[in-house]
């Protein structure tokens, strides 16, 4: 922000998003303030300047270290859950003044170490009591995983040429032929936000997604026997790890490698019948891929038994959903972006009718809802020996 944008913001007073610090206030303090705007819309918090009168009082250089790590501090340890904040300083008038960026919150109520929750109330702000209002508050929140900011990202962790090409692939021209900067095609698609990668756009398009979630891998194992107790196993390779379409790709390629081939009546070179349909493979691994739970900080599982097959994704089933259900191609996305991105770059449509294809073609898998696990579980019978 330049000065003069600031002074503008200054001029035009407090506001439901806008309030002025004249110096540090309590920790305790400070927690209600960013719980409410966490709570409400999102807003900025300027210091260095008396809320009363509006005359700027300039901040020292141990007053901006000061401010810096108190906030630090009281987000992450006296507001929960924990808010993620933006500062910078700017010079006004010769005053050196703090600006907070507080975004609106994405895990909504957010309250202090006694439980209560604030919201803004104009420029104040206040105690939320009501039943009513709470049931509000907890309805308008947005825990969407998959458009959530991953805060240590930028722009320099982003693969254009992968986001480049899948922009073409979905328009049928560049981002540039349709008229808008790198920036405001990655706003566009909910790749970027507020400057950082989100979730799905690390996941698709980042250059090394794992680095900054590393539990976002499939672990695949082949086991020499039918439990996953075994010690021995005849295949362990490195978590595999990726965009969500290189996942995809890895995967098959490993279970391709793990599942037998029978020859009936095809020529000597043919590869033979595979003892599983590769399409429902397929869809499974996808379905693990694009509709796990992202909240939840695991791995997706492959793993090869001599008389099964299983792949885990993590999460329940969500909204009640039922297995019967899901098997007659009842939908529920729990992903947006990353389901939009997978049906450019997988072979996916995204219309709930995936599971059903993959009954048609292995009708013996077998599904399991673990609820107490948290964990959607596909098996896939095989004949040992």
């Amino acid at each position: 922000m330049d000065e003069d944008e600031l002074l503008k913001i200054i001029s035009a007073g407090e506001s439901s998003t806008v309030q002025f610090k004249e110096r540090l206030p309590h920790a305790d303090s400070l927690a209600h303030e960013l719980i409410a705007f966490s709570n409400s819309r999102g807003g900025k918090i300027i210091f260095g300047i008396n809320d009363k009168t509006g005359k700027l009082n300039g901040l020292s250089f141990s007053e901006i270290q000061q401010i810096n790590q108190q906030l630090v501090n009281v987000a992450s340890q006296k507001v929960y859950p924990p808010v993620y904040l933006a500062t910078e300083t700017v010079t006004a008038n010769d005053n050196n003044l703090i600006i907070v960026t507080i975004e609106e919150g994405l895990s909504k109520p957010y309250k202090d170490s006694n439980g209560t929750i604030y919201v803004k109330n104009g420029a104040d702000k206040r105690k939320v009591t009501s039943n009513d209002e709470l049931a509000r508050l907890l309805g308008s929140r947005n825990l969407l995983a998959d458009e959530t900011e991953i805060f240590e990202t930028g722009i320099k962790d982003l693969d254009t040429w992968l986001f480049s090409e899948y922009f073409r692939k979905e328009f049928g021209m560049t981002y540039e032929e349709k008229g808008l900067t790198l920036q405001e095609a990655l706003a566009a698609k909910k790749v970027m936000r507020n400057n950082h990668l989100t979730l799905a756009g690390l996941l698709f398009f980042g250059r090394a997604p794992q680095s900054f979630r590393p539990a976002f891998t499939i672990k695949a194992v082949m086991f020499a026997g039918n439990d996953i107790g075994e010690s021995n196993y005849r295949s362990k390779p490195e978590d595999l790890t990726g965009p969500i379409p290189e996942l995809f790709k890895q995967a098959m390629l490993y279970v391709k490698s793990c599942i037998k081939y029978q020859q009936n009546g095809q020529g000597f070179n043919s590869h033979g019948i595979p003892e599983i349909s590769i399409i429902a493979l397929e869809e499974v691994l996808q379905n693990a891929l694009i509709h796990r739970d992202y909240f939840k900080n695991a791995p997706v599982r492959l793993l090869v038994f001599d008389n099964r097959i299983e792949i885990i994704s993590p999460g329940k089933l969500p909204n009640s959903l039922t297995v019967e259900e899901v098997k007659y191609g009842n939908p529920v996305i729990r992903n947006n972006q990353i389901a939009l991105f997978a049906s450019k770059t997988l072979p996916y449509s995204g219309l709930g009718s995936g599971l059903r294809r993959a009954f048609a073609n292995q009708p013996d898998m077998e599904l399991e809802n673990d609820v107490s696990g948290e964990q959607f579980i596909v098996r896939f019978p095989r004949k040992e020996g």
